[in-house]
């Protein structure tokens, strides 16, 4: 008898409820292509909705050309910008989010390691972790302009303060929710505790202190623009904060833009990490 015809006898065994299909099953991914095909899904109902309600002349659409253009309006609006604006743009603002955000890693994962190994550090630095993920984001703008000036070392430290609060606390969960029973084997091995810490709390974490920081670059590249609007000249936040000068259809442009980044990095992030860590099979 196959494997097949072993699961289905098993599965119409009086006694042995059948599994529900994936679609009515909790915590169950989509089979296959089946996820990607609802994730392409999404965008086209979005897209579809955004044509329907700004399709036809000015007067007749659902939402006013003044509040949203219709897609086609969108597309026009690259050539409303000067010649290399859009490339310069993207160059400019991954450079800005990169340095902040490397920052913010390297900090917040050091950190984060030693705070989730040794739980009164944690408990120390607690206090202002927790001000830290409060604090509004638009506030940080002010206090770094008075710290660091207006060039780009205030768009730097911008982005590390507004991300390094997460990436240490993600940091010291991930360190946390390692079994104890490894540490414990270590032990009675003779590790000590700076093995402990580098041969089994961070090989274990480390999937999961990727995943982290991959969610928190997407955050990071869409804090950047809240930046862009003092003493720059170029980057997407600049594109988007001048609507009186290239038009309401560029901002439009620089979203749609900044999402289809955030996608492609993040599918190529992911990608590199199932790589790095195959065995983990629910990366």
């Amino acid at each position: 008898m196959t494997a097949k015809a072993t699961v289905s006898a098993a599965q119409e065994t009086p006694g042995i409820p059948r599994r529900p299909p994936w679609y009515v099953s909790l915590r169950v991914d989509p089979p296959g292509l089946i996820g990607k095909g609802l994730g392409l899904l999404c965008i086209a109902i979005v897209f579809g909705v955004w044509w329907y309600v700004t399709r036809g002349p000015a007067v007749e659409r659902i939402i006013s050309p003044a509040k949203m253009p219709s897609p086609g309006e969108v597309w026009t609006a690259f050539e409303k910008l000067p010649d290399g604006a859009l490339v310069d743009g993207i160059i400019a603002s991954l450079w800005r989010v990169g340095k902040g955000f490397a920052l913010a890693a390297l900090i917040g994962v050091t950190m984060g390691v030693i705070a989730g190994s040794y739980r009164a550090i944690a408990a120390f630095f607690q206090p202002l972790v927790i001000f830290g993920r409060s604090v509004p984001i638009s506030a940080l703008i002010p206090v770094t302009l008075l710290f660091f000036g207006i060039g780009e070392k205030q768009k730097m430290m911008f982005i590390f303060l507004a991300t390094v609060p997460f990436v240490f606390t993600d940091t010291v969960r991930t360190i946390a929710l390692v079994p104890e029973r490894y540490v414990e084997t270590a032990q009675t091995l003779g590790a000590s505790k700076f093995q402990i810490i580098t041969k089994v709390l961070l090989p274990l974490a480390l999937p999961d202190i990727v995943t982290s920081l991959r969610f928190l670059f997407g955050l990071a590249f869409g804090y950047i623009a809240l930046t862009e609007t003092i003493n720059i000249h170029a980057g997407l936040g600049f594109l988007i904060n001048n609507t009186e000068k290239f038009g309401q259809q560029v901002t439009y442009l620089m979203l749609f833009v900044i999402t289809i980044l955030a996608f492609a990095f993040d599918w190529t992030l992911r990608f590199l990490q199932r790589q790095l860590f195959h065995y983990r099979k629910d990366l």
